[in-house]
């Protein structure tokens, strides 16, 4: 079974950037379609960004040209890089696969705030 273990979260002002890391344990990874996704307060999850095992990267349209999803096989990571962060950017973080989910980790909050 795939450990997913999300951080990097914090509090940012809005106009801020963050950039939140998501590792896996597992040679599986290599081979997933890896997803970002966040859920709100009072809200249901909600998918943010997607990067291939080819690289080929897909957005949300609330965070399409600001946000950047990046991996790095070698060390089973995920990455999202979070630029111009606005209120509603608040949210805890998730990675997972897409389509056929691992267990979810614990997620890193992110909040954005003046």
């Amino acid at each position: 079974q795939v450990q997913l273990v999300e951080s990097g979260g914090g509090l940012v002002q809005p106009g801020g950037s963050l950039r939140l890391s998501c590792a896996a344990s597992g040679s599986i990874f290599k081979l997933s379609a890896m997803g970002w996704y966040r859920q709100a307060p009072g809200k249901e999850r909600e998918w943010v960004a997607t990067v291939t095992s080819g690289r080929v990267t897909n957005y949300a349209g609330s965070v399409k040209g600001r946000f950047t999803i990046s991996r790095d096989n070698a060390k089973n990571t995920v990455y999202l890089q979070m630029n111009s962060l606005k209120p509603e950017d608040t949210a805890v973080y998730y990675c997972n696969r897409i389509a056929t989910y691992w267990s979810w980790g614990q997620g890193t909050q992110v909040t954005v705030s003046s």
